[in-house]
């Protein structure tokens, strides 16, 4: 396996089977199973006959559908907010926040949810104001808040990945809680948090590692006013997409593969600074343009360029030390595996030769074809 794991020796009353999934079937006659893969995440093959076939074991059957899932949740919902609490909603402009935006305003009513969409200046190219004219159009109670400068500040001169995280994760809360009109009765901060944010974040049931803090997980400060409502942390991102397909969300441009809350900040490698962002804002968005044009945005789970290093090019007949940029991008059913995309070379060059001719400060770049895991699909 891809982290090491071996199994040298089964315990007592199990045995040795191959690693193929040929042997599904036959598993069914043992009283134990014991798997050294990961049956449920996408890119596993045949994982899902082998799971299919442990639940037959089981005697379970398959009538889980959205419809059942969203009343499950919704059901909880009420069980958490009385009816005189009101719900602060932080939305990051991706799917996971707009479903549970979406199901808390049609649940509880426009004027008990208030959906804050913040600008922390980390954002792509034009990307604040094209998401909250989106919410709009989805009649949530929305107010857009710019807090690029404070997030920025309290960015100066941080380095390290894990940092940058946590300042994120707390800066939110903060700006978040600063909205809060008085005479609403906020008792809940709701977030779009998924299960592989926890998985990532946090060691679960004591026998995981953290990979790295997710802002909106590991990177939220101890000490909060409000308390968390988080109506699909248990949830993969192919089953709040089926959520958001309940709610008849539309799956606009706007919202299809948006930035990751921590935003540019993870993309710039190292300093987080005006002329960085500006650097990187500039080169993303020639990417993102040249996929929205060859219709190959919207099938995406993450599209990024990061900016590092510095390399030797050259300008004319003059040599240069600027910034290497990495262009990534992948497809992703739950969130938790991950494939880069094999887009046609002449594509590549293209995106290439923008890059390199519009933007002063980047002299050379790369395309990412590793696959999560090893890798993760941000660069920090």
């Amino acid at each position: 396996m891809s982290h090491g794991d071996v199994v040298e020796k089964a315990p007592p009353g199990f045995e040795i089977w191959a690693k193929t999934s040929a042997h599904a079937s036959a598993m069914g006659s043992a009283k134990s199973w014991a798997v050294q893969f990961h049956p449920e995440v996408a890119h596993t093959e045949n994982g899902t006959e082998v799971l299919q076939a442990f639940a037959k074991h089981c005697g379970a059957t398959a009538d889980w559908k959205p419809t059942a899932m969203l009343e499950s949740i919704q059901a909880n919902i009420i069980k958490q907010v009385k009816p005189e609490d009101h719900v602060l909603c932080g939305l990051s402009g991706g799917v996971d926040s707009t479903v549970v935006a979406t199901m808390l305003t049609r649940l509880l009513g426009p004027e008990r949810v208030h959906c804050v969409f913040v600008n922390n200046g980390l954002l792509r190219h034009q990307e604040f104001e094209e998401v909250a004219g989106t919410y709009k159009k989805l009649g949530l109670n929305i107010k857009a808040v710019d807090a690029s400068h404070k997030f920025l500040s309290e960015l100066k001169g941080v380095i390290d990945p894990e940092k940058k995280r946590k300042i994120i994760g707390r800066v939110f809360i903060e700006v978040f809680e600063a909205e809060i009109d008085p005479a609403w009765n906020i008792q809940w901060l709701a977030q779009g948090t998924l299960y592989p944010d926890v998985i990532e974040s946090v060691s679960v049931n004591g026998g995981s590692v953290t990979i790295k803090s997710h802002h909106n997980v590991g990177g939220l400060p101890e000490k909060m006013k409000l308390k968390l409502l988080e109506p699909v942390r248990e949830l993969f991102k192919d089953e709040v997409r089926r959520l958001g397909a309940e709610l008849d969300i539309p799956g606009g441009s706007a919202l299809a593969s948006p930035i990751s809350g921590p935003g540019l900040a993870i993309r710039v490698i190292g300093e987080v600074n005006e002329e960085n962002l500006a650097l990187l804002r500039k080169a993303d968005h020639i990417f993102v343009s040249a996929l929205r044009k060859g219709s190959l945005w919207e099938d995406l789970a993450g599209i990024l360029c990061a900016a590092s290093g510095i390399d030797c090019g050259c300008d004319g007949d003059a040599r240069t030390y600027d910034k290497v940029l990495a262009l990534r991008a992948v497809t992703s059913t739950d969130g938790m595996t991950a494939d880069w995309v094999d887009f046609e070379s002449a594509f590549l060059r293209e995106v290439s030769n923008r890059i390199t001719n519009q933007v002063r400060g980047i002299s050379r770049v790369v395309y990412d074809i590793t696959s999560k895991p090893p890798s993760t699909i941000e660069w920090e």
